[in-house]
């Protein structure tokens, strides 16, 4: 993926050590760019830093927590002091819980609110702080289609990455009006095949699961490094699944409440029983403090490795230039037919 006459940009990617943060190092490393890697355990942290050094990037990690203002602030201290001014900053962390809304604490529902959404708050603050005098500088919020499209089980998630939704488009009218040539956009990603389901706090019954049709990290990884490279665009959708649920949504909200209370317990649940005792939540430290997990969960036999709508996303002005020739070419048609 080298670009001959390429400069090397510096990145900043929170949640980096594990999952899709974790594909996303190892797609910008190959590159070339110097990254920054932050997340809380050292074990998973350490483990990116030595993929991205294997694949010849230059790379530090710092470990925080971003729920703590000060921690990502100094992160960016960090990462100015090691690379020089921030390119690319790639919001990504996030914790969740698998469980009823009635079964959630009320520290529980704060926690993921504060690390889901307010992390990225930190995040993007710490970069605007840096990006906006040098009037240069991209943002990338990785998001979800359950910003769009809220999952029983998942409350605490859904209220989070709905939260993102709304505040990143504040954030980008005020961008445009202040004529900055900084860029903010989001990626909204669908199941994806990471280890969060073996280490996200759960109360369910059986083993949670992504809801399928389930999507390989790398696939999110690609569209998040051209979203960085092509933030002209709000928002990229990968995953026929998203943007078939972001349509019905739209469409037909009701319908698609009825539908996901018929299907979305069972649909999160693999037929395997959760061990009660399972200590792996991640919500209060970090699950990879002393294993790395690496970027893939246990669905590899079920994932896809590629996403038509992906493309479709990134090439909207090809799609659109293609259907209005065919829309042309049939109107001539029919006329001749006349």
């Amino acid at each position: 993926m080298r670009t001959r006459g390429r400069h090397p940009r510096t990145v900043v990617i929170t949640g980096a050590s594990g999952g899709v943060g974790r594909a996303v190092v190892r797609r910008f490393a190959v590159r070339g760019d110097r990254l920054v890697l932050v997340a809380r355990g050292k074990t998973g942290l350490d483990s990116a830093l030595a993929d991205a050094r294997a694949a010849g990037a230059e790379a530090i990690a710092v470990q925080a927590d971003v729920a703590d203002p000060a921690a990502v602030e100094a992160a960016a201290v960090a990462a100015e002091a090691a690379f020089g001014p921030i390119d690319v900053w790639v919001n990504n962390a996030f914790v969740g819980v698998f469980a009823p809304f009635t079964q959630v604490t009320a520290v529980e529902f704060k926690r993921v609110t504060e690390v889901t959404y307010l992390g990225y708050v930190y995040g993007t603050q710490a970069a605007l702080r840096r990006m906006l005098p040098l009037d240069r500088g991209t943002l990338v919020q990785v998001g979800s289609a359950i910003a769009y499209r809220g999952i029983p089980l998942q409350s605490a998630y859904s209220g989070a990455k709905h939260a993102i939704q709304g505040w990143h488009e504040a954030l980008r009218c005020e961008l445009l009006h202040s004529g900055t040539n900084v860029r903010s956009t989001m990626v909204q990603l669908p199941a994806v095949n990471t280890p969060q389901f073996d280490w996200v706090l759960s109360r369910l019954p059986r083993r949670a699961q992504p809801v399928p049709p389930i999507h390989q990290p790398e696939i999110a990884a690609r569209a998040i490094v051209y979203a960085a490279d092509h933030p002209e665009r709000r928002e990229y959708w990968v995953g026929a699944s998203t943007a078939a649920t972001l349509v019905a949504n739209a469409v037909a909200p009701g319908l698609l409440d009825r539908y996901l209370a018929r299907t979305g317990f069972a649909s999160q649940q693999t037929d395997e029983p959760r061990d009660g005792d399972d200590p792996r939540g991640n919500l209060w430290s970090p699950a990879d403090e002393y294993r790395d997990h690496g970027a893939h969960g246990r669905f590899d036999d079920q994932s896809q490795k590629r996403s038509a709508q992906l493309w479709a996303s990134q090439h909207h002005g090809a799609l659109a230039a293609t259907a209005l020739l065919t829309a042309v070419g049939g109107g001539v048609l029919w006329r001749r037919r006349g």
